[in-house]
């Protein structure tokens, strides 16, 4: 029971902090919601004993990946933030509404097609090992997740080689 009031109090901070993120209009206000949000994710996986993944979520991408957007915002300067503001146009509300839709359809239909459901609920309680998960995540084999943790880590390498070349003077 204390479990599953564990994970809605979590569900509620993350889902909380993930709308007042894409909601705030002040960047680094955004940003401090985001850490709120890794946060909780990190939560989830101590609440789930996946506490490598949880250290993990904290120090990469709570502390890392956060400092990084920080660090970006900082470099860019005062006038070039104070110069935008942008004004919400009742088609991109209706555009972004409809993709949303269109998105969520998707997401369900492949879930239906796929059987995720019925799986979801014959799943036994049996525990996945961490040399499992280890190995998953740093595989290169199909299913096997290295490859798209060296794309982001090229990304997060142009994002900070662009943090650099926006701060640099003229």
């Amino acid at each position: 029971m204390a479990n599953i009031i564990m994970f809605g109090i979590l569900a509620v901070v993350i889902l909380g902090s993930a709308i007042m993120c894409v909601m705030t209009k002040r960047i680094m206000r955004a940003a401090t919601f985001l850490l709120f949000v890794l946060f909780g994710i990190a939560g989830l996986y101590f609440l789930l004993d996946y506490t490598f993944l949880g250290a993990a979520q904290i120090s990469i991408y709570a502390g890392g990946v956060t400092m990084i957007y920080i660090f970006a915002i900082q470099l860019v300067s005062k006038r070039t933030l104070q110069g935008l503001v942008e004004k919400i146009k009742c088609s991109r509300i209706i555009t972004g509404g409809l993709l949303s839709l269109v998105g969520l359809v998707t997401v369900v239909a492949i879930m239906f097609k796929n059987h995720f459901v019925n799986m979801a609920c014959q799943v036994e309680d049996k525990e996945v090992p961490m040399d499992i998960i280890g190995n998953t995540l740093m595989g290169s084999e199909k299913y096997q997740y290295v490859l798209p943790f060296e794309f982001i880590s090229v990304f997060l390498l142009a994002c900070i080689i662009g943090g650099i070349v926006i701060s640099r003077k003229e």
